[in-house]
């Protein structure tokens, strides 16, 4: 018999809300959009501008470890090159005192405390001092000559291992820092990727125009330098406007900040620190009047940039990624103080 059942009819109150839900989701997506508008060109420039001051600021605290690194590396080598030739030298000790023990025994036995040495464990027989006087006085010369390179052995051993573990910390510290740039750099690049095609052009070339203004003939008065050296580097990074800013660079084709003004100074055979933090106290502290041609210039209250004052107002520096090696206007930048090399 055929059913006179009606169909079930859909739930008109459960979709009416969902239709209720979706139309609010369409309004708040709306709403969203409304609130945050595309950012101006002048304001992604502005983010960037930061961003490129934050990865400046890592790269210093990179080029600090790097240095670290440097100096670790090479006082691990000269410690292993140390112990190298300590060993060879305890080898030949202890080959010497064998050929005593060989020649005395030929000649009637071998004295029990030196059999004890030329044990399986000579270490053991160092505790035993007492025992030196019942050798000869060569045969005592020569076990305590091997009993001081043993001793010096171990601490530079001991010495090596520490240093090891340095340079382990600092690389790992490194690559945590190489990466914090890196995701700057690329965050930085991100934002301008938002702007069109004519909006990142125009960037380029106000940048371009900045670069341009440099490498033309620059007002830099007649103020004299402080000191011969301090002219030599000036003049040395004066033929290196134009080069192009790369972090963690010290020349001759690119340079960071302080790869730029320690590379100057190198050219005037005054080696300075490697991090704009070091070579703010390199010299003498001075204030803004007091400066003249050559001295460094620290900017910023953690002193993460440094340039070379230029004379008549303006610095000389490598100034952010994307940018060339020129001058600029001491104002542009918070100053801190000169330093005089």
């Amino acid at each position: 018999m055929a059913s006179h059942r009606r169909p079930k009819q859909p739930n008109r109150t459960r979709v009416t809300v969902l239709t209720a839900t979706a139309a609010a989701a369409v309004a708040l997506t709306s709403q969203a959009a409304q609130a945050e508008p595309k950012p101006s060109k002048e304001e992604v420039k502005a983010k960037v501008d930061k961003l490129y001051e934050e990865a400046e600021h890592a790269t210093e605290k990179y080029n600090g470890a790097k240095e670290k690194q440097e100096k670790l590396q090479k006082q691990v080598s000269n410690l292993q090159d140390s112990v190298a030739r300590g060993q060879d030298e305890l080898n030949k000790l202890r080959d010497t005192l064998g050929t005593m023990a060989t020649a005395q025994y030929r000649t009637g036995g071998m004295d029990p405390s030196l059999q004890l040495f030329l044990s399986s464990d000579p270490d053991s027989y160092l505790a035993k001092a007492s025992a030196l006087d019942q050798l000869s006085s060569k045969q005592t010369e020569a076990l305590r000559k091997i009993q001081s390179k043993q001793r010096a052995l171990a601490q530079q051993r001991e010495e090596a291992s520490d240093k090891l573990k340095d340079l382990e910390d600092t690389r790992k510290e490194l690559g945590e820092k190489k990466k914090k740039i890196q995701g700057k750099l690329a965050e930085a690049q991100r934002l301008l990727n938002t702007l069109t095609a004519q909006e990142r052009q125009e960037l380029a070339e106000e940048e371009e125009r900045a670069n341009r203004a440099s490498a033309e003939r620059v007002d830099l008065g007649s103020s004299p330098s402080a000191s011969s050296r301090a002219a030599a580097a000036l003049n040395a990074a004066a033929t290196k406007v134009g080069s192009p800013y790369v972090w963690g660079a010290t020349g001759p084709n690119s340079f960071d900040c302080s790869g730029l003004t320690s590379w100057a100074y190198s050219q005037a055979g005054v080696s300075l620190p490697r991090t704009s933090q070091a070579q703010a106290n390199a010299g003498t502290r001075l204030s803004q009047s007091e400066l003249a041609p050559g001295d460094l210039v620290i900017f910023y209250s953690d002193l993460h940039h440094v340039g070379l004052y230029a004379g008549n107002g303006q610095v000389l520096h490598a100034p952010k990624p994307g940018a060339n090696v020129r001058y600029e206007s001491i104002n542009n930048m918070p100053f801190m103080f000169g330093v005089r090399v």
